[in-house]
């Protein structure tokens, strides 16, 4: 009994931790922008990330005689989409976008992610062809956009933001979608070693080419730094293998809540540092952005709900796309 007591709070304290880590990383984001621009900012975390990870995965590999690289064209392109869209278009509309807005407003923008992958599903995957509840979780999705992103004083720089942070949100659900199409036997951590580092380099090219991105003109505070550490290893390296672990105890049906708890840990994060204070409008728009998820994971939620005489630990494994595969149920989350 002891031990089953020990292991659920456990369980419990590392949903609440890795939420807190993800909802804390947006506050991370607004103390680096401060003097860092934003796609800048974005490539060093995922030069920092990527190559500790992959360095990692290395030598771990290489300790225990497995593969590690990606062999295939299947498994290229597999970490080639995954890092242009899930990681390096992603992550800069979204360092981009939080420029506007607070660190809560775009937690909540975020938490769209799978609302809106049925949208690109029915696109790209006629096996997968969303019914009329997923479609009205889209609607209530796009609704609740809309309502966070509302007309404001600040000559629309709400708007602007939300806009920007829609745009990381879709590019997300789509590399989500596209990589469901490739087949992979490379482990799970080495395929997202290596999605974070082409993502790295897709980041890298970006500052490179756009007018007032610079690794020069970013200004190396201590409170930079900080930043940095906690967004490349705490919430990237730590969340992923965190998030995982959530997977693994329980499937991806109840892990997918912890993109919902994070908003919370956003708000009052920026609320305690930086006096931010959330609006009873983004609330709402949150409210309903989480009823179009409801809607979305309907059939899910449902089964995750039902008890089951013996339900043992969820088995993981990879699938095709470097998708976690938990009792047959593929699942794609982004590391915050």
């Amino acid at each position: 009994m002891w031990t089953s007591k020990l292991r659920s709070y456990s369980d419990l304290g590392l949903f609440v931790g890795l939420a807190a880590v993800w909802g804390t990383a947006y506050l991370a984001i607004q103390v680096g922008l401060r003097s860092v621009p934003p796609v800048t900012l974005a490539a060093l975390r995922y030069d920092v990330a990527g190559l500790l990870l992959l360095g990692a995965t290395g030598v771990a590999a290489v300790r225990r005689g497995s593969r590690w690289r990606p062999r295939t064209t299947e498994e290229w392109k597999l970490v080639g989409v995954g890092g242009l869209l899930v990681v390096g278009v992603h992550f800069a509309l979204l360092f981009a976008g939080q420029r506007y807005v607070s660190g809560g407003v775009a937690s909540v923008v975020m938490s769209l992610n799978p609302v809106l992958t049925p949208v690109f599903a029915l696109a790209l995957l006629p096996d997968e062809r969303p019914d009329a509840r997923e479609m009205l979780g889209v609607l209530l999705g796009l609704v609740g956009v809309g309502i966070v992103a509302r007309p404001d004083p600040s000559g629309g720089r709400t708007a602007i933001g939300v806009g920007l942070l829609f745009l990381s949100a879709a590019s997300f659900a789509l590399g989500s979608v596209l990589t469901r199409r490739y087949e992979s036997n490379l482990s799970l951590v080495s395929a997202q070693a290596w999605t974070m580092v082409i993502g790295a380099v897709v980041l890298d090219l970006l500052v490179v080419v756009l007018p007032g991105e610079s690794f020069g003109a970013a200004d190396v505070t201590p409170a930079a730094l900080a930043a940095l550490a906690y967004l490349s290893v705490i919430a990237s390296i730590g969340g992923f293998i965190a998030y995982f672990r959530l997977l693994d105890r329980f499937g991806p049906n109840e892990a997918t809540l912890v993109s919902y708890a994070v908003p919370m840990f956003a708000a009052l994060s920026e609320w305690l540092v930086l006096g931010a204070v959330v609006s009873a409008t983004t609330v709402v728009g949150f409210g309903v952005i989480l009823c179009g998820f409801v809607a979305v994971k309907s059939r899910a939620i449902r089964r995750a709900a039902t008890p089951t005489p013996d339900r043992p630990t969820a088995e993981l494994q990879t699938s095709g796309g470097g998708a976690v595969t938990v009792r047959g149920n593929v699942y794609y989350r982004d590391v915050e």
